[in-house]
């Protein structure tokens, strides 16, 4: 199976499997915390109007095509990113338990089950042309 990383990155439309959305977070989750470890104060609020941007879009695209392998609109990927974002830091009140909750749920739907058989409204099961 081949994967355009680009597309992976860059366009949210179509269907994706598991093991491409897990590498594709795993790399950009990798990028964030990185970034986060190495860009001190100054640097951090010179580049992050840029990094953070770049690394939204991608886990929207991302998250999008995952989401709509399991047959669900792609805008559900905003409120993954927002509690994503919220949660980053360690939680501090009872609004980032309840969005480390939507997170687990992110995990086990997107990382876990499996994507819708066949085609559906946002395209063909990306599986079934490695199977055929």
């Amino acid at each position: 199976m081949q994967t355009d990383w680009a597309a992976l990155f860059f366009t949210a439309g179509g269907r994706l499997g598991r093991t491409p959305f897990l590498i594709g977070a795993a790399v950009l989750i990798v990028l964030g915390a990185i970034y986060e470890a190495i860009a001190g104060v100054t640097l951090h609020w010179l580049t992050g109007w840029f990094v953070y941007p770049a690394l939204i879009y991608g886990g929207a695209c991302v998250l999008s095509k995952r989401l709509h392998d399991r047959g669900k609109s792609g805008w559900w990927a905003a409120a993954i990113l927002f509690a994503l974002v919220a949660v980053w830091q360690p939680p501090m009140n009872p609004a980032d338990v309840l969005l480390s909750l939507l997170l687990v749920w992110a995990v086990v739907e997107l990382g876990v089950m499996g994507g819708e058989q066949g085609t559906n409204r946002y395209g063909a099961n990306p599986l079934r042309a490695v199977v055929a």
